[in-house]
């Protein structure tokens, strides 16, 4: 039988458009170097190609940016940024385990992202008054 878990969209702040609520949800990955899991809040982002975590949680994830991954340049609307991509982090949402593909970007100032390729394409993801619905 699915499961279905939420997570309550969070506010942001206020702009001239309007009040700002970002889909966020708890996201817990495995920890090669403190043998845990890591849980980590996510921007629940569908249109994100793929998982990308800022670089300072490859250290907390013990993940070698070197020997673990490779690099490549992507783009996106600020412009191109250095992308070290990793295909096996262990992810789990409440009792939904699965490897997925990451990225850690070059920068720690933007938040940690869950995107589509490996995860978000394989739950049924709705998005209604505020709260992310997974179906798992």
């Amino acid at each position: 039988m699915p499961q279905i878990v939420s997570f309550p969209f969070k506010f942001i702040g206020q702009t001239k458009l309007g009040k700002i609520y970002r889909p966020y949800a708890i996201v817990e990955i495995f920890s090669k170097k403190r043998n845990k899991w890591q849980p980590i809040e996510m921007i629940i982002d569908s249109g994100a190609d793929y998982t990308l975590l800022p670089k300072r949680y490859a250290v907390i994830l013990g993940v070698d940016l070197i020997t673990d991954c490779w690099v490549e340049v992507t783009l996106g609307v600020g412009g191109s940024e250095t992308v070290y991509q990793c295909k096996n982090l262990l992810l789990k949402i409440n009792n939904f385990k699965q490897e997925v593909p990451a990225g850690f970007i070059e920068r720690d100032d933007l938040p940690p992202l869950l995107g589509r390729l490996g995860c978000l394409e394989d739950f049924k993801l709705i998005m209604k008054n505020k709260i992310s619905f997974f179906g798992i």
